[in-house]
């Protein structure tokens, strides 16, 4: 979620300055502790949260102050600089353990400025986990058995765990956001104020402009590239959508099913290397045996291409039923400077990676060649004026990050103090070495509903703390194991009851919300299957069994046998294939697909291929009496 820019005024464009200035000086030429970083850090997102969002002007201040204050004392007592300021004459870090009233009282403070931050930006969900994991932290010995007791622990000890050190709130997830994230957040912005948002739509609307289905197809190609950028599925959905929904409906799509294929195609977006939506970055600082960036994104490249084959493929068999041929407006201007800023913006940044700079550095390296290259032409050009609102559109697109990451440090604070991080691990790992789909199932079902409501990367990150070990012990490589967590975290986003993305889409297109939300799951469908492909066949992720490189004809057999089983998936989606399907064959162009997407790379898998083959290929050919979908 996003926050408004209406009605922005002086302190909070100053504060979005100040925020965007300080992590471009601070990631690239560190000054100050990192405990002091990650303060000033969380300090300004919560303060633009308060000046912002909430009730009458003044509390809105005094909220903003405080987190100003709060955040600024916990600064002052890890900086050196500041040393005469020290109570007890020592750093915050010293007299770990030995607390002041003062430090208590000021955790205490950040503690509920955090939740309610929290809450004001994403909503209640991840508020309420963490107040849950406060309480099994204070009610240890009261908790039933399955619930892991422990001795329970006083506010005190509570407080100096999640907030005054260095596992809880100025954790490892504020790191990320601060070291990675909101340096992507701003590229993006940067790269929007020069007219590439407009460029992805325009460019879009001219490669389908005759083709069946165009609507939709562009809604698919430009929220994807799109999601890349922004990273987040719901701020996504709400800036494509706008313009992508009204254009289905124009062309003859129901109003549900143009929400749902745009909230599809932008949850989709945090799949789109580089962004991905802050999941690279957490995997950088989890995934053990550690891996490079590079590597991530190149994992994350055929599964991306895959969803959104898949989605094109389903979008253009709908389109059969519901339009009859309508194509999309192409009188949309194709601003080239934009394009050519576009791509050469992307390419320098892969540029930069392949030639081993830090992902932190890369970006920032092509931060400042998109302004000089910018600066070239009128179109594209960014003036002063333009850098205050384009800090402002980061900082509106990064704080609800800030507060999340905040938040979800409180949850690590308690996993790690209460120890339930090392005994829920021994609980799911007798089942994965026993029953390795039933342990996937679980961590499927697990990660969809703790993602309800959060960010795909902040699920992520809960899952991979909760249960890392068990990734570590299920057999597969450490990398598709976290994929798979990760995949699942974005798949929220489109799953009822609380499919986020599809509501947003669902307010634009003015339809029913579960009604959008089902249409969005059955069009995301490939996106559920895909976990489970690679993680059977790590050849999608570019890695062999061993982690290592895979041979290229273990790829192209990987891939072929997804590409062959996206055709009867699309096809028992949407009830099209050459024609109408009864539901009867709709259930078997499921199994069939079933047999395509899950073949493990072996001789005998080649089995279940030709099945799955033959019966894609009856039914397509099927003769009219039995195809009758009525």
């Amino acid at each position: 979620m996003t926050i408004s820019s209406e009605g922005t005024n002086a302190p909070v464009a100053v504060a979005s300055v100040l925020l965007s200035v300080f992590v471009l000086a601070e990631v690239n030429y560190p000054f100050l502790t990192p405990q002091s970083q990650l303060a000033v850090f969380g300090g300004l997102g919560l303060v633009l949260i308060f000046l912002q969002m909430g009730a009458a002007v003044y509390l809105r201040r005094l909220a903003a102050l405080a987190a100003g204050l709060a955040f600024g004392f916990i600064a002052v007592q890890n900086e050196s600089l500041f040393s005469g300021l020290w109570l007890d004459s020592r750093s915050l870090g010293e007299r770990a353990g030995q607390e002041a009233n003062a430090d208590y009282l000021i955790g205490l403070a950040i503690l509920l400025l955090v939740l309610e931050a929290t809450r004001r930006t994403i909503g209640n969900t991840l508020p309420i986990l963490a107040l849950l994991f406060i309480a099994y932290a204070a009610l240890g010995p009261y908790v039933p058995d399955w619930l892991f007791p422990h001795r329970g622990y006083g506010w005190d000890r509570i407080v100096s765990q999640t907030v005054l050190h260095s596992q809880g709130v100025f954790g490892i997830a504020l790191r990320v956001m601060l070291t990675y994230v909101f340096l992507f957040v701003l590229f993006g912005a940067v790269l929007e104020r020069t007219g590439a948002t407009d460029f992805i739509i325009a460019l879009s609307t001219r490669l389908f402009r005759a083709r069946r289905g165009a609507p939709a197809k562009v809604a698919v190609i430009s929220s994807g590239l799109m999601g890349s950028l922004s990273g987040s599925a719901v701020a996504n959905t709400a800036t494509t959508g706008t313009f992508t929904i009204p254009l289905m409906r124009s062309a003859g799509f129901k109003r549900e099913h143009a929400a749902g294929v745009e909230a599809a195609a932008s949850s989709g977006g945090a799949l789109v290397p580089p962004i991905m939506g802050a999941g690279a970055y957490m995997m950088l600082e989890i995934v053990d045996p550690p891996v490079t960036y590079l590597q991530i994104i190149a994992a994350a490249v055929v599964p991306a291409v895959l969803y959104y084959a898949s989605l094109l493929l389903i979008v253009h068999l709908q389109s059969v039923e519901q339009t009859a041929g309508a194509a999309a407006s192409d009188d949309l201007p194709l601003a080239k400077p934009a394009g050519l800023l576009f791509a050469t913006a992307f390419a320098i940044l892969i540029l930069f990676l392949i030639l081993g700079f830090t992902p932190f550095r890369a970006v920032s390296l092509s931060l400042l060649a998109v302004l000089i290259q910018a600066a070239l032409h009128p179109d594209t050009r960014i003036r002063a004026g333009d850098l205050v609102a384009i800090a402002q559109r980061a900082a509106s697109a990064g704080v609800s990050l800030i507060a999340a990451a905040a938040c979800v440090g409180i949850v690590i604070g308690v996993v790690t103090l209460t120890g339930i991080g090392s005994r829920l691990p021994g609980v799911l790992i007798p089942l994965a070495q026993s029953n390795l789909a039933l342990a996937l199932i679980l961590l499927m079902v697990s990660t969809i509903i703790l993602g309800m409501g959060l960010p795909s990367a902040v699920c992520y990150l809960l899952m991979a703390t909760l249960v890392g070990p068990v990734l570590d012990d299920l057999g597969l490589v450490p990398l598709a194991a976290h994929m798979f967590i990760f995949y699942f975290g974005m798949m929220s986003m489109v799953t009822p009851p609380v499919a986020l993305a599809a509501y947003t889409a669902s307010a634009i297109a003015r339809s029913g919300v579960m009604q959008s939300g089902l249409a969005a799951f059955r069009f995301a469908l490939i996106g559920f299957a895909l976990p489970y492909c690679f993680v059977l066949n790590p050849e999608l992720l570019l890695l062999a069994e061993d982690g290592g490189a895979p041979a290229l004809s273990a790829i192209f057999a990987a891939v072929a046998c997804t590409l062959l089983g996206i055709v009867p998936l699309a096809g028992g989606v949407t009830g099209q294939l050459r024609g109408n399907l009864h539901p009867l064959l709709r259930l078997l162009l499921l199994a069939a697909s079933g047999l395509l997407l899950f073949a493990r790379n072996t001789p005998s898998a080649w089995v279940a291929v030709a099945v799955g083959l033959v019966l894609t290929v009856i039914i397509a050919c099927a003769p009219a009496p039995w195809r009758k979908g009525d």
